[in-house]
């Protein structure tokens, strides 16, 4: 069963966002974060997947850009509501990192009740189906088992494994997902569990709205990358109006 998120009468404003990738060298894009947190109208930023490029446990907030990314969380928390949906490069965020930044955490996928609609929020990458060895390797990873293993080494040998992923991983990524894309189907069946007609996600890197057919529609977020020339980066935001998108 899909778990709904029913926003109070007094948001006004929702702000998506997702796939900022987050890492030591992205200092332009956490600069862009929290000015944007600081200066949104929204009551509450529902930050859907890979926020960060690698997050190898909470117990590395305690420094480096980890930290950095950990003060901006918790100033944007005191402001207004901030939700956080596991990406595939982020799932091991956990209940330590909610509690120090205030982050609510969004199940994968989540119907948001707002403004008289129904949004179903997803990451993106579980409708990806034509990729058979990434599933394979999502639910891998996704595993108590698989989890509890990595999270029991040692943080400096976590580090390192994320910076030989960081290395070595960005070339192949944007081959990736230029190749592959959400499965049609699975999204009109998702759509129709929820009772939505909208579904909102990222993880693609392709900013862009489909029409699925039945009245349906997937509208995609874009990435962020405000290190790169030209910067890249928008913001979907729910309102009574209905959906807008925001570059920035």
């Amino acid at each position: 069963m899909i778990p709904v998120l029913a926003a109070p009468a007094h948001w006004v404003h929702i702000d998506l966002l997702s796939d900022l990738h987050l890492g030591p060298g992205t200092p332009a894009t956490l600069a862009r974060l929290a000015r944007h947190l600081a200066e949104t109208p929204a009551q509450a930023v529902l930050l859907l997947g890979d926020i960060f490029e690698v997050w190898v446990g909470d117990d590395a907030r305690h420094e480096g850009f980890e930290a950095e990314v950990t003060q901006v969380l918790q100033d944007a928390g005191r402001r207004r509501e901030l939700f956080f949906m596991a990406g595939n490069r982020d799932f091991l965020l956990g209940a330590d990192m909610q509690a120090a930044t205030g982050l609510k955490p969004l199940r994968d996928p989540t119907r948001l009740d707002a403004f008289g609609q129904r949004w179903l929020l997803a990451h993106g990458d579980a409708q990806c189906l034509d990729d058979t060895a990434y599933q394979d390797f999502r639910r891998q990873v996704r595993s108590d088992g698989w989890q509890a293993q990595f999270l029991a080494q040692p943080l400096t040998a976590r580090q390192a494994l994320a910076r030989q992923m960081r290395e070595g991983s960005r070339a192949a990524q944007a081959s990736q997902l230029m190749s592959t894309d959400l499965d049609a189907d699975a999204c009109r069946a998702m759509l129709r569990e929820a009772g939505a007609a909208t579904m909102i996600h990222g993880h693609t890197h392709r900013p862009a709205e489909h029409d699925l057919g039945e009245g349906l529609r997937r509208v995609v977020l874009s990435d962020w990358d405000f290190d790169a020339e030209p910067p890249r980066g928008d913001v979907i935001r729910l309102s009574a109006e209905g959906l807008q998108r925001l570059p920035l």
